[in-house]
């Protein structure tokens, strides 16, 4: 399957479990910022959301923007950009290119490296950064707090993430990956988010009977 902007940015924000901190954290605020988001989000049933990925240079130059919808339910999810859809029941993941009707079937890990949409907003952070409340400024008018997120393992692919939080409302409004090798940044912007929104367990299948001649790559 050909790479897809999607998979490639899921890549780059890609860590290990097991490479936990030697350092312990010690930024009180700044945990309590971010179990407060955890906190918030674990109280919605479900949740969907309009965001934007956007990728740039050292420079500011600008190498990608795209636009994209997610809704999640517990631990299943659906994902669609422009050109590519991944549907998650908990059970099976199956990543859908428009390009070369080709799906990807794949058997779902609650436990890999990969930050899919509903781990954004779990404490992953914990284990795996240590990070540090930067403080807040107004953006629209409103309270944003900034968290600075540096990863224990020194050999990720990224030097920084940022997390940037509505104070008043405890959510994630966007996160910036800072790419080590090329000092890109990408950044995902929430644009909207709806919580408990009604969500029909059905969405989160790919019902292959709807693309005909479609090839299938099954990895399970």
């Amino acid at each position: 399957m050909k790479k897809t902007i999607l998979l490639a940015i899921t890549i780059s924000l890609s860590y290990t479990l097991l490479a936990q901190c030697a350092t312990k954290n010690t930024d009180v605020e700044g945990k309590k910022v971010l179990d407060g988001v955890t906190k918030k989000i674990k109280s919605f049933s479900s949740v969907s959301a309009k965001f934007t990925i956007k990728s740039e240079n050292a420079a500011g130059k600008s190498l990608m923007n795209k636009s994209g919808i997610f809704s999640a339910k517990g631990n299943k999810y659906k994902v669609s950009f422009t050109g590519q859809e991944i549907f998650c029941d908990g059970v099976t993941v199956w990543t859908y290119d428009k390009s070369v009707n080709e799906v990807t079937i794949s058997k779902y890990d609650a436990t890999n490296s990969s930050i899919t949409p509903q781990k954004l907003f779990t404490n992953f952070y914990d284990k795996d950064f240590l990070y540090k409340l930067n403080g807040e400024k107004a953006e629209a008018g409103k309270p944003i707090q900034e968290i600075e997120m540096t990863p224990c393992n020194k050999t990720r692919p990224y030097s920084k993430v940022y997390i940037y939080i509505d104070k008043a409302g405890s959510l994630i409004t966007r996160a910036k990956i800072i790419e080590k090798s090329s000092n890109n940044r990408n950044t995902l912007t929430v644009n909207s988010l709806t919580p408990n929104t009604a969500g029909n367990d059905a969405a989160y299948k790919f019902e292959q009977a709807k693309y005909p001649g479609i090839e299938v790559i099954d990895l399970r």
